[in-house]
């Protein structure tokens, strides 16, 4: 059966010291030496794997210095750390084999804002995203726009230099650095920023380190100014990883050593505090999409483009465009890039113009719009339409859509998938459209797919050829390109690395920067980090060190996953395809993804941190030669290890012997089940689905909790309990029964059962029992104004009220209704991963509901949770055998229905808050229950929120009660305070046992709400 894996990676005694030595010494912050956690910090959005020693998160400044400061000791003197923040970089900056140092988790501070000289002073740690909503209601921003800014850090942006879209205009990370806190590798802190030359030059006669750095740059600066400006190509992209070009300003007056740290990749110092000026926000924004019958049309119509006085100019593919049709985010552009009749658009650009004048606004529109009216009605340049978007939250659904392209092209089908290595060239616009010509001719010589988007003002390309890792031939051939783009990019006066820095490129140095150039590079690094002990083998490495540069050849996460067998990624393709954007870590509290992940800020309980340590599972699996599909067909079809054995191996977990495999089920434990990786991840990882299946392996060598048995029986036991609510009931509100269950089982807030149940209250008004034989005589009239109720367990027996007032609201809406008898659905087996029960219970609800469906009349049930497990996990479990049956939700079957006029209008607001299954897996969802509502003349509000927290039986559990409050304090009950309990309605019946457990109100269902007004 199933391994019990051993630790692969042991820490090192000097680790151990360290960390132990730290946690002794006043460092505030975590220190985690576990393996999973290491493994979770060994990728990032790059192809590259490194395992770190230890991951240590400081909480601030003091931290850092003194982690340095013991660094210093003798003893500890070959230790080596790797700043990292958001781990976004496609070029594997965060990577390192020794300490991982993570402002991610605690440095998220906005210290100060001046509004009146624009600056605002952050630490390291402070998402972008987090930046610019804190800014919004001063009408400021921070300029630099990434395409990753939901979780990407200001401490990373500094490190890599980072751009994005408008930095025509807006510049670069560095042109809006005003000063920086930087912690040295003996703990000692520089403060740093534009100053005087003067000032520099006395700074630079001090006989300490500080004054060593100031003369060692402002000699190589002055003396190799000439070589500089000759070197370094006329780029808005000109990141060169020290940037020796821009220490002076123009007339050499001022001096700013700022400027040799950003972008320097943490291989100089670690960035704790940043002082950054800050943009107004223009009154006035419009965007156009323009339309093309090619990409290479689009490539060379942007130079007309940006002569127009644009903002920015954003380009995709049809590639990207066409990905981006079957994603969920394609439901809220999809008006907006509307098809043009009798085209074919094969090239989009964006145009962003901005302004502080309406009337400045409407001349550069109507400006650019005559143009293009006149090179369509000419059949021009390519331009086959174009649309105009004046509303600000368009524009923001057009841009989301595009700052998704990345994870988009990941999600391309088969082993070949698009690689981040050769993807952010720059090269002057007006030569943008021939090299991306040769560029195709390139890749095309190589018979590679590829996906094209990219800043088109900027000449700023993002290329990403399709690859296998796991065929070590076609790695070879990423080596070849990769090569052969370092020659392309220099043909046409550019770089290699225009936007996302060097990385695992920083060997392509010396032959871009030149020899005696290069040397300048290795003096700063000596200054700075003589032992080289910041970020090893990034950018450069000290004089006289015998230490090597990183390579493009370097360890990749494909040399892991070569180790599990084919048919084995292909059956966990849900895990192996992440390739690490990190999505999930999404700043926004209002998204849905990933609850866990949002509630702890540890990465181990993401959807990125579960899909890497599955694959890595998998490979240890391997490793001991465990044939883990073999094994998981013998589980599910019944076989059993033995309790003896299953006691035996208890006995050592209690005894804590490690096993990889606890690591594993730990991270999986904290999943709330919600589902939305699957679908508001570009790359679709289906986190509950292989939590399942490991679940299921993982209790086949040790015993499952009582409350497990309790939960997944629950559609079996809860039709009995039903029976006897009455003699339940009073045992269940009674609070020393509920401590006995919280003490012996493990289970809080135990719902209640219906009284009266669902059988007594329709039989008050009618039979509305099922009867097959009586259904199958209806006339094909009667059938279409008939409706089947799937019954779910929550609503039948705990909230039958909620199924008597569909029943209700069927019959206004002059329909005739039966519900079917209560067949389980098996949701939460699945959810506990037990398999064999689960494919047993699916298969005889499937087999049901196939019958029934030959009656030809709709299904309908009212829990999402329930009818999305028909939809996916049925066709997992089930696969060919599920048949064709179709389970509705009631809005679905609610949109295509009339609805009787009311007399009066009503005013009263109404605000839906709809379940968090249900919003990712059917993101119209809201949009039908407002039609269905503005009909009647009620004005319904749908904002946006994350999980409420309960997520099934999550919220019931003992051991996440924490995190169930905190989750809904983040996300719903904001909501739920800002209007009357009476107005608010919500879809889940999770989410309204949620609201009920904090608020002791419960809100309505919206069913229950028309039926009353009906």
């Amino acid at each position: 059966m199933i391994a019990i894996i051993d630790q692969q990676k042991t820490v090192p005694d000097l680790i151990n010291n360290y960390i132990e030595y730290l946690t002794n010494n006043g460092f505030s912050g975590d220190c985690d030496i576990s393996y999973s956690t290491r493994l979770i910090s060994s990728t990032d959005n790059s192809i590259y794997q490194e395992l770190p020693q230890a991951v240590i998160f400081p909480k601030n400044k003091d931290d850092i210095n003194l982690a340095l400061k013991v660094a210093s000791q003798d003893k500890f003197s070959s230790l080596t750390f790797g700043p990292r923040g958001g781990g976004t970089g496609t070029n594997g900056q965060s990577l390192t084999p020794g300490i991982v140092v993570d402002l991610s988790r605690y440095m998220r501070e906005i210290i100060e804002i001046n509004v009146e000289e624009k600056w605002v002073r952050v630490e390291a740690g402070v998402i972008k995203d987090q930046l610019n909503d804190y800014l919004k209601p001063f009408g400021f921003f921070f300029a630099p726009d990434l395409s990753t800014s939901n979780r990407a850090t200001i401490g990373g942006m500094i490190n890599t230099d980072a751009s994005g879209q408008g930095s025509l205009v807006y510049g670069k990370t560095s042109d809006h650095v005003l000063s920086l806190t930087t912690s040295l590798i003996s703990g000692v802190e520089i403060l740093t920023s534009q100053i005087a030359i003067e000032t520099a030059k006395k700074i630079a006669e001090k006989h300490d380190l500080e004054g060593l750095i100031y003369k060692t740059v402002l000699n190589i600066g002055l003396e190799k100014r000439e070589s500089i400006l000759s070197k370094f190509p006329r780029l808005n992209r000109f990141l060169t990883g020290y940037d020796l070009e821009h220490i002076f300003n123009e007339d050499l007056t001022k001096f700013d050593l700022s400027r040799i740290i950003t972008g320097s990749e943490g291989s100089l110092g670690i960035v704790t505090e940043a002082k950054l000026n800050i943009t107004p926000i223009a009154t006035y924004k419009t965007l156009i999409n323009i339309k093309y019958d090619s990409f290479d049309s689009a490539l060379r119509n942007s130079p007309f483009l940006v002569a127009a006085n644009a903002t920015s100019v954003e380009t995709v593919d049809s590639k990207v465009l066409n990905l981006a049709r079957e994603d969920i985010v394609w439901h809220s552009v999809s008006d907006l890039i509307k098809d043009v009749p009798n085209k074919t658009m094969l090239g989009l650009n964006m145009v962003e113009f901005n302004a502080e004048q309406q009337t400045e606004m409407d001349e550069k529109v109507k400006s650019l719009c005559l143009q293009l009216d006149e090179k369509i009605n000419q059949q021009q340049e390519g331009i086959i339409g174009y649309q105009v978007l004046t509303n600000k939250a368009d524009i923001l659904k057009i841009y989301t859509m595009r700052k998704k392209s990345v994870g988009l092209l990941g999600n391309t089908k088969g082993q070949q998938k698009p690689l981040a290595f050769a993807e952010d060239t720059a090269v002057p616009p007006e030569n943008l459209a021939d090299f991306i010509v040769e560029f195709r001719s390139l890749l095309d010589s190589h018979n590679l797919h590829y996906g094209m988007f990219g800043h088109v003002d900027a000449g700023v390309l993002h290329v990403r050829p399709a690859l296998d890792m796991c065929d070590p031939i076609q790695e070879k051939l990423l080596r070849t390109v990769s090569d052969q783009v370092v020659k392309l990019t220099a043909k046409y006066g550019g770089l290699m690395w225009g936007e996302h820095g060097k990385g695992y490129r920083s060997e392509y140095g010396p032959e871009f920067f030149g020899e005696d150039l290069f040397l300048q590079l290795r003096k700063i690094k000596t200054v700075f980090d003589p032992t080289n002990r910041f970020n090893p083998g990034k950018i450069c490495t000290p004089l006289d060190s015998k230490d090597q540069l990183v390579s493009v050849n370097g360890q990749k996460r494909a040399w892991f996953d070569r180790e599990i067998p084919t048919v084995v990624k292909t059956s966990f393709e849900n895990a192996m395809n992440c390739n690490g954007n990190g999505l999930c870590f999404n700043y926004d509290e209002a998204s849905p993804m990933c609850p866990s992940y949002k509630v702890t800020g540890d990465r181990r309980y993401s959807p990125k941190g579960r899909a890497s340590l599955m694959r890595e599972w998998l490979r240890l699996q391997n490793e001991q030669n465990i044939d883990v599909l073999a094994v998981e067909n013998q589980l599910i079809a019944g076989k059993k290890t033995s309790w003896l054995t299953r006691r035996e191996n208890d006995k050592n977990k209690a005894k804590q012997l490690y096993d990889f495999n606890h690591e594993v089920k730990q991270s999986m434990d904290e999943c709330l089940a919600c589902k939305a990786c699957t679908t508001a991840c570009p790359i679709k990882v289906d986190v509950p689905t292989f939590r399942s299946r490991f679940l299921n392996y993982y209790h086949s060598i040790y015993n499952r909790p009582f409350k497990d048995y309790i939960v997944s029986n629950i559609e079996m036991t809860a039709p009995l309990m039903s029976k006897a609510a009455w003699l339940i009931n009073p045992f269940l509100k009674n609070s020393a029964i509920q401590s006995l269950i919280k003490k012996t089982v493990g289970y809080v807030d135990t719902p209640i059962l219906s009284q009266p149940t669902l059988a007594q209250q329709l039989n008050q008004n009618q039979n509305h029992k099922f009867d097959f034989d009586f259904v199958s005589k209806l006339s094909e009239q009667e059938k279409q104004n008939t409706v089947l109720i799937v019954q779910d367990p929550f609503t039948s027996f705990y909230e039958a009220e909620l199924v008597t007032s569909f029943v209700q609201l069927i019959e206004k809406l002059n329909k005739r209704v039966f519900v079917l008898p209560f067949k389980p659905n098996g949701k939460a087996q699945h959810v506990k991963g037990f398999l064999n029960e689960f494919q047993s219970t699916a298969k005889n609800s499937a087999e049901f509901l196939n019958q029934i469906t030959k009656l030809g009349i709709p299904l309908v049930g009212l829990d999402a949770s329930l009818v999305m497990c028909y939809r996916d996990e049925y066709k997992s479990i089930l696969k060919n055998e599920r048949g064709d049956f179709s389970v509705l939700l009631a809005h679905e079957w609610l949109a295509d229905q009339e609805f009787p006029q009311l007399n009066n209008k009503v005013e009263l607001p109404l605000t839906l808050l709809s379940h968090c299954t249900e919003t990712t897996a059917l993101p119209q969802s809201v949009n039908v229950w407002k039609n269905i509502f503005q009909q009647l003349g009620y004005q319904l509000k749908t904002p946006a929120t994350g999980c409420c927290g309960m997520a099934g039986t999550y919220g019931h559990e003992v051991q996440n009660q924490e995190n169930s409050k905190k989750l809904y304090q983040m996300s719903w009950k904001p909501e739920i305070d800002a209007a009357p309990i009476e107005t608010i309605l919500a879809t889940g019946f999770s989410c309204r046992s949620q609201v009920k457990r904090f608020e002791k109100q419960k809100p309505k269902h919206p069913i229950e709400f028309l039926a009353n007004i009906l």
